[in-house]
């Protein structure tokens, strides 16, 4: 059943249609984790003050030896470069976010599927979900190998917004627990498509219209030269200002979700974001992009640290969630 305030967050994501402005006068911080458990109060002050303003930030010094992350996306090209008929074998399963989705996701803000093909890896779904040896090798281990160094940042992170909080370090990562059959966190390898030879020279549609993200935390890994990704800090929400994220292959665009924000009491702000399309003189080629969703698991209960809204466990929320954002 879908209530008022649901309908309210659906015209709300649906405002979000229009091209705005696109503005270059705001910057994403730039946040190196090194020496993290040495700087962890600095990092921690960085993170909050980042997170707090505009809802993204981004991070280098990660700890992420940058080949993994070259061969994530070597193996996520690899897979999306199948066959239609080999990856059609792993049809997503909505209920469980795992498998593979092509042009299936339609946002509310825009009204016509996403122009892109994405395959969600949550870790206690995969069992019949995994592509095949014979059909692409190496390719689980790779893929599960670079979901856990996700995990293990994402988690280094949220101790941070942990503490911020008020909950003890490890808060977050009990929420996040990988050896559960309850955990939900998703990573998803994603292709947006290229512009076609004859619609080249042109302003191309969006790639992916404006939302906001489920989840706590999210990781975004971007190659260099692929742009366009746009942020809307909620200060400029009402005149729609945009701000452009350059990808750079070193660093990993983050941003707080709509969970986090529920959990700190909207204190942490989740924010809209889109992918444009490329316009003309730009670059028009595929985008290839990586994403981490860390999200509680299903059975956590979020409790308000100021008893602002009533406990709700992780499950129940995202399914409060995709009716809120999907009209039920």
């Amino acid at each position: 059943m879908t209530t008022a305030d649901d309908m309210q967050e659906l015209q709300k994501e649906r405002r979000m249609g229009g091209e705005g402005v696109v503005s270059t006068r705001r910057e994403l911080r730039r946040i190196d984790l090194t020496d993290f458990e040495d700087r962890f109060d600095e990092i921690a002050d960085q993170l909050w003050q980042a997170a707090t303003e505009v809802g993204f930030f981004q991070i280098v010094g990660h700890g992420i030896p940058q080949q993994d992350v070259d061969r994530a996306f070597a193996m996520s090209k690899a897979l999306f470069d199948l066959p239609a008929e080999v990856k059609e074998q792993y049809p997503l399963r909505k209920a469980d976010n795992a498998g593979y989705e092509y042009r299936s996701q339609v946002r509310p803000s825009i009204g016509v599927p996403d122009q892109k093909e994405s395959y969600q890896i949550t870790r206690p779904f995969m069992a019949d979900l995994w592509p095949s040896d014979a059909e692409l090798a190496g390719f689980r281990d790779a893929i599960l190998g670079f979901e856990h160094e996700c995990w293990a940042l994402a988690m280094r992170l949220l101790s941070c917004f942990a503490v911020k909080l008020g909950f003890d370090r490890d808060f977050f990562t009990r929420a996040h627990d990988p050896e559960q059959d309850t955990y939900q966190s998703t990573l998803r390898l994603l292709h947006y498509f290229a512009v076609p030879e004859e619609a080249r020279g042109t302003d191309a549609p969006w790639r992916a219209g404006a939302h906001t993200d489920f989840d706590v935390l999210t990781l975004l890994f971007q190659r260099d030269g692929q742009g366009g990704l746009e942020v809307l800090p909620g200060k400029e929400m009402e005149t729609e200002e945009w701000t452009a994220v350059e990808p750079t292959s070193d660093s990993i665009t983050c941003n707080i979700g709509d969970m986090l924000m529920r959990w700190s009491d909207d204190v942490l702000p989740s924010n809209f974001h889109r992918v444009r399309g490329p316009r003309a003189g730009e670059n028009q080629d595929a985008r290839y992009s990586i994403a981490y969703f860390a999200q509680a698991n299903r059975d956590v209960v979020m409790t308000s640290p100021t008893d602002a809204w009533e406990p709700i466990t992780a499950r129940d929320y995202i399914l409060q969630r995709i009716a809120a954002n999907y009209g039920g």
